[in-house]
């Protein structure tokens, strides 16, 4: 397919126009017009992109590439690296935000709720992409941080009374923390995202709701994943995840 018509595809599916979001979403580098091969990461790290080109990629798809607000525009350093092996070897980067966090079929929370066993009744937050629902059948924290670890192969950091019982949780991939205090007045048992602040530990013991610390890119996974597999389906594309051990 081109390149235009992967940009244009991903822009409806995804509804960019509506994201009021911190950084572009959709092409961020252009390479070259036909893609066969893509590939997905969460992060455009010099990894991901060395790896991507090693196996062939025309394009690689991300959830977080550049161009943040506030960060020095200056394509120097470790920036100027990845843009030049980028534009040398003729492969796009496309990077997608906001629009994949809130995607009801393929975004990361929808994907985290499928995954945990969560029926998803509601959405919060920064323009909605946060969710709030219910677990199938009551289960005590403990219990349900083990569904969190085995669903991401990687160990919660959890606050919270391991017995207790708990059935309402709020979740948003990411770096969520700072949506507690607005899942706390939704009245839930637990929530969910991927990084803790300071404060977080004393609202968890001090309100009783438990705080789950799963990982902010493990929570990020799902999405793009899903993206890149619906992507190859649909286009007959080649399609390649490419993670990383990163433990924050």
């Amino acid at each position: 397919m081109k390149l235009i018509q992967l940009r244009d595809y991903n822009a409806s599916l995804l509804q960019t126009a509506q994201f009021k979001d911190y950084c572009p979403n959709g092409i961020q580098v252009e390479g070259r017009e036909e893609v066969l091969r893509i590939a997905t990461a969460v992060t455009a790290s010099q990894q991901v992109i060395d790896d991507a080109i090693n196996w062939g990629a025309d394009a690689i798809v991300v959830h977080h590439g550049y161009f943040w607000r506030n960060e020095d525009a200056c394509i120097v350093g470790i920036k100027k690296k990845r843009i030049a092996q980028l534009l040398k070897n003729e492969v796009s980067l496309l990077a997608y935000h906001l629009p994949l966090d809130a995607h009801p079929e393929f975004g990361n929370n929808a994907r985290l709720g499928r995954l945990f066993g969560l029926t998803e009744q509601g959405r919060f937050g920064e323009q909605n992409i946060a969710c709030f629902g219910t677990l199938e059948a009551v289960q005590t924290l403990a219990r349900f941080s083990e569904v969190v670890a085995s669903g991401l192969q990687r160990k919660p950091q959890v606050i919270g009374d391991a017995g207790r019982m708990i059935r309402r949780v709020a979740w948003c991939s990411g770096g969520a923390q700072g949506y507690f205090e607005a899942a706390i007045a939704l009245g839930v048992d637990a929530f969910l995202t991927g990084e803790i602040s300071e404060q977080n530990y004393h609202l968890a013991n001090e309100t009783g709701v438990a705080f789950i610390a799963a990982g902010h890119h493990a929570t990020e996974r799902p999405g793009i994943q899903a993206l890149g597999e619906h992507l190859a389906a649909q286009f007959n594309l080649e399609h390649r995840f490419f993670d990383q051990n990163n433990p924050i």
